[in-house]
């Protein structure tokens, strides 16, 4: 698991710049776009939504364009037809890599991911070639702020979590799918800062890698994640 937290820390790192390019925008407004399509515009009866559109006034937001992307997802504005996939991959070092993607044109996207992939010394799989590697759970994650590991073990045990981790400026909890929504709302009644609440695919076992091969893996996964049509891209790498 450390290694998703080093990606993760690294991913906090460039956050802001993310924010400041529009970046962040873009990938919640497809979030919530696909989610109220799949799951309808009322955030009270889907919880993906509700997920998407914490994201969103996290990442402040306007109001006018949340209301923008649910309704172009029920249908009541004309918005673009999107589709999720998810592709896999192998990274330098042959790193496992799983890549969610919401993109409106699927052959555009996967050329141009088959391109970049190779040009940065990976190769994209078919389907099934590292799904196997990787379980999908759900992550709080959780600012420590003056919270201590016993005060947030004490919450999230009682609502089913699985496991909790500790980094040097977070805390991130896991969860089956399940317990996932019970684990979040039982965080977020405790008035912790959720920095993040979303699901995730972690590496059932991690693959140590030595100083130059975490740097062009780092390198690979930033260069992937740049893409526009990429939502999230994980990995089994320990960095």
């Amino acid at each position: 698991m450390s290694g998703h937290s080093k990606w993760a820390t690294i991913k906090r790192k460039k956050a802001s710049t993310d924010a400041a390019r529009g970046k962040v925008f873009t990938k919640i407004i497809k979030e919530i776009t696909i989610s109220a399509r799949d799951g309808g515009g009322d955030p009270a009866g889907n919880p993906r939504l509700r997920l998407a559109i914490a994201s969103a006034k996290s990442a402040n937001m306007p109001q006018d364009n949340i209301t923008r992307a649910i309704k172009k997802g029920t249908g009541e504005l004309e918005g673009v037809s999107y589709e999720e996939i998810t592709y896999e991959a192998y990274a330098p070092h042959g790193i496992a890599v799983m890549i969610e993607c919401v993109t409106d044109n699927r052959n555009r996207t996967v050329a141009e991911l088959r391109h970049m992939i190779s040009k940065h010394n990976g190769n994209l799989g078919e389907s099934g070639s590292v799904a196997w590697m990787f379980e999908r759970k759900g992550v709080v994650t959780i600012a420590k702020e003056n919270h201590t590991e016993d005060e947030v073990m004490e919450i999230i045990l009682d609502a089913g979590a699985d496991d909790l981790k500790t980094e040097e400026e977070f805390f991130e909890v896991i969860s089956n799918i399940e317990n996932f929504e019970k684990v979040r709302k039982a965080i977020e009644d405790k008035k912790f800062k959720i920095e993040n609440a979303s699901m995730q695919q972690i590496a059932k076992n991690l693959v140590e890698l030595d100083e130059k091969g975490a740097a062009d893996v780092v390198k690979f996964l930033e260069v992937v994640e740049e893409h526009d049509d990429v939502q999230n891209i994980f990995s089994n790498a320990d960095f």
